[in-house]
């Protein structure tokens, strides 16, 4: 599988990073599982953040790596800083409780990668950077990006750290995927546009989406008259989506692959390198992402995929 490489970090992140907001160790045995699938098949990393399942998640992945003995073999990837219901908590008190909490969930003394769950605009910058440069200094985060930040506020950070020779953000990690989000998912919430793609195509960064594969949006379980899943039809119902599927089943069927498989492969065959978290929770699911990983569209492709030409 491919991967992508990020300074500081000991070893390259696979193009399929395994999502895990639903581990814990009461499904302890389904971890294993889907975790020792996505190992046999190559993969890598594991994203989780210090808030899934109420650090559940984190535990169940510790429990796992500690019981494997891995941990030199896989990408540790967490994300803290998440609003609470006490308001924002992108500030170096916050990032340092709960990084310290997430490692010892994670039964390590360091994350591979670490990211900003959410952006707190009224803070400045320079406070963020030189928080997380004190915990990469100390050996506790290899590389650190931001989730759903946007590019004029990663352009003010790296150029921050730029001045100040520290370190920049490595990577982003909005929302990727062929089906475009009419409106967010979750509040604050950020999927890539016309302006961000141009972006990421200038200036290279990696990026690691999360709900790559549209919330199933292109498995083929919903039609435009199916309106039983609300939140999939607030987002991504609307004409110009369903024209992405229909190209996509077209070319899928061009090319002997499924509907999802191409969608998946859209996200991993863009100019600039990145990644897809995915959620398989069955061999055939598993499979079928490994698959699409195989698969090489050209940019001509992707951009018909996407309506950027006919």
């Amino acid at each position: 599988m491919k991967k992508i490489n990020l300074p500081g970090l000991k070893k390259g992140v696979t193009q399929l990073i395994m999502g895990s907001d639903y581990f814990a160790p009461e499904v302890y045995d389904l971890v294993c599982t889907n975790l020792d699938a996505f190992a046999a098949i190559g993969g890598n990393t594991i994203d989780t953040a210090y808030g899934y399942c109420g650090g559940k998640s984190e535990q169940a992945i510790g429990m796992w790596i500690e019981e494997r003995g891995n941990r030199d073999q896989i990408n540790i990837w967490t994300k803290g800083a998440h609003p609470n219901k006490d308001g924002p908590r992108v500030n170096k008190a916050a990032i340092h409780e709960e990084l310290m909490t997430s490692l010892e969930r994670l039964r390590t003394d360091y994350v591979d990668l670490y990211a900003l769950h959410r952006d707190d605009p009224n803070i400045p910058v320079g406070h963020i950077i030189e928080a997380l440069n004190e915990h990469v200094e100390a050996g506790r985060i290899l590389a650190f990006g931001g989730s759903n930040w946007t590019t004029a506020r990663l352009d003010e950070a790296n150029r921050y750290a730029a001045e100040h020779g520290l370190r920049g953000f490595d990577f982003s990690s909005p929302n990727l995927s062929l089906a475009k989000a009419q409106e967010a998912y979750w509040a604050d919430c950020l999927s890539v546009d016309d302006e961000m793609l141009a972006w990421h195509e200038r200036g290279g960064m990696p990026l690691f989406s999360w709900s790559s594969q549209a919330r199933g949006f292109f498995t083929g379980r919903f039609t435009p008259e199916d309106r039983s899943d609300a939140d999939l039809v607030r987002v991504f119902y609307n004409d110009d989506n369903w024209k992405r599927y229909y190209r996509a089943e077209q070319l899928g069927k061009e090319k002997g692959l499924t509907t999802i498989q191409i969608a998946l492969a859209y996200v991993l065959n863009q100019s600039f390198p990145t990644g897809a978290i995915i959620g398989p929770r069955n061999e055939d699911e598993m499979n079928s992402c490994l698959e699409a990983t195989k698969i090489s569209l050209t940019q001509e492709e992707v951009k018909w995929l996407d309506l950027r030409t006919n």
